[in-house]
């Protein structure tokens, strides 16, 4: 097996469950050095006791990116502990309840949260790690989704803002030699989807995709693989979909 990772240093957010435990698993197994990030520390916890005990190095921290100040702090602790930061995995975000059901009617205070964490945050924490993540000349994942490119829900929007902000980032930060992708997971079969999402949407949206398959963690874990190694090399600026072909014949909204 490759170690494309050992000795990197990967921060992921929302490493607690679905995407981003898959995602620290995936890292931990090609030799990264993990920095993981959520705001519920039970979840988190589980999963560096697992990783730890699998031989990985691995740091946990509980972060509110609703909360600039949670972010700066968070970022000057690891920059002085991480002198280079290759990858910054910004999987954290809100996705079920009110934001995935509703488009009208929403407060001032909600849009303004949801936005906050989903589609600003990411870039914050880009900023407060811009010191580790420019000597290393990382890579910046930004989790997206399908749901971004005919948003009806908050959710969508909130997305769609992520794929505009995720090309502003690749510009801001390509002078430092920091490469910048969002990830488009289709319908994937985690948990939270299944727990998330009625028999209908998940009905609905899998008979949008070109291929009779049922997409994984796994796959989304690949992609980010790919996309953070020195093999995607010359890729940023780049929206990228694993779906299976949904967006040909609709979206998820």
């Amino acid at each position: 097996m490759t170690e494309r990772f050992a000795d990197r240093v990967v921060v992921i957010t929302g490493a607690g469950g679905g995407l981003g435990r898959a995602a620290s698993q995936a890292f931990a197994r090609e030799g990264a050095r993990l920095v993981l990030v959520d705001v519920d520390e039970g979840p988190m916890e589980e999963a560096a006791l697992e990783l730890r005990r699998s031989g990985t190095e691995c740091s946990t921290h509980r972060v509110d990116l609703a909360v600039e100040a949670d972010i700066t702090k968070f970022g000057a602790e690891v920059c002085a502990t991480y002198a280079r930061i290759h990858v910054l995995y910004n999987n954290a975000g809100l996705a079920y309840g009110e934001i995935s059901r509703s488009f009208l009617g929403l407060s001032l205070e909600k849009w303004l949260r949801y936005l906050a964490i989903n589609s600003v945050s990411p870039l914050l924490l880009a900023q407060a790690l811009r010191p580790s993540l420019a000597r290393a000349k990382g890579v910046i994942l930004n989790q997206s989704s399908m749901a971004a490119n005919a948003p009806a829900t908050a959710y969508g929007v909130t997305k769609a803002t992520l794929n505009s902000m995720t090309y502003g980032m690749a510009h801001a930060f390509a002078g430092d030699g920091i490469r910048v992708n969002a990830i488009e997971p289709g319908l994937m079969e985690t948990p939270a989807n299944k727990a998330g999402l009625s028999a209908e949407t998940y009905q609905r949206v899998q008979a949008t995709q070109l291929l009779p398959l049922h997409g994984t963690a796994q796959d989304i874990a690949a992609l980010a693989l790919f996309l953070a190694s020195d093999d995607a090399r010359f890729i940023t600026c780049e929206i990228v979909s694993c779906d299976a072909g949904s967006r040909l014949r609709g979206w998820r909204y």
